[in-house]
């Protein structure tokens, strides 16, 4: 059991400390990787960045994943959509406006750089738990396309199976708890409160200030 997603981070960046080295970039999901990825960016002495990824749930059940919209990338477990009846009109719905809060997410988090920075990068991609594995599974086929050196997924807890299937997806998966039996990510913290768009902000301009104060004592 983690106390916080501060608490999972730094236990994280004790795992990929030998990667400080390589220069990584940090690439969290928000909002709940982002504490997570900013005390291993920290440590790394890494530049710390954002992928927003959105899932789409079901219209009676938002919670549920049945595909994740990311940046030129789409997924959708078509079979499960079929088995539930969803349309392809209410399915398309949900899409629509999980686009529109990606670019309000990018927007308020002034994430208008261009991803392109990672190519040839390794990349640390980091969320607080993985689940469904879908939002991840959006955010890999997204970094793929950028061509990066290298891509290590860091989680705190993930579900077993799905563990399995994304760590074929990349070059080192570090998962520090593969539970028998998974709940939800939310079970393995003491607090798991909502990450707000302020404290994503507020984490990010921290990050960003770190690595402005460390390029000046370099220089100096």
């Amino acid at each position: 059991m983690f106390q916080n997603r501060s608490d999972a981070g730094c236990q994280l960046a004790q795992k990929l400390k030998h990667y400080s080295s390589e220069k990584p970039i940090i690439l969290a999901l928000p909002r709940g990787g982002v504490p997570v990825g900013y005390e291993i960016a920290q440590r790394l002495k890494a530049p710390l960045e954002v992928l927003i990824v959105r899932k789409i749930g079901l219209p009676w059940n938002p919670e549920l994943g049945v595909g994740a919209v990311a940046p030129g990338v789409k997924i959708l477990k078509k079979n499960m959509l079929y088995q539930l009846g969803v349309t392809d009109s209410e399915i398309e719905k949900i899409i629509e406006e999980e686009q529109e809060e990606v670019k309000r997410r990018q927007k308020i988090y002034q994430q208008n750089d261009d991803l392109r920075k990672i190519t040839g990068k390794t990349v640390i991609l980091v969320d607080d738990g993985v689940a469904t594995g879908v939002t991840v599974s959006a955010a890999l086929q997204t970094i793929k396309k950028l061509k990066p050196k290298k891509i290590i997924l860091a989680v705190p807890v993930g579900e077993v199976d799905i563990i399995k299937q994304l760590s074929l997806l990349v070059d080192e998966l570090i998962c520090l708890e593969v539970p028998s039996f998974f709940p939800a990510v939310g079970a393995f913290y003491q607090n798991f409160s909502q990450v707000s768009d302020n404290e994503v902000i507020t984490f990010l301009m921290r990050a960003k200030e770190r690595a402005k104060n460390n390029s000046s004592h370099s220089i100096l």
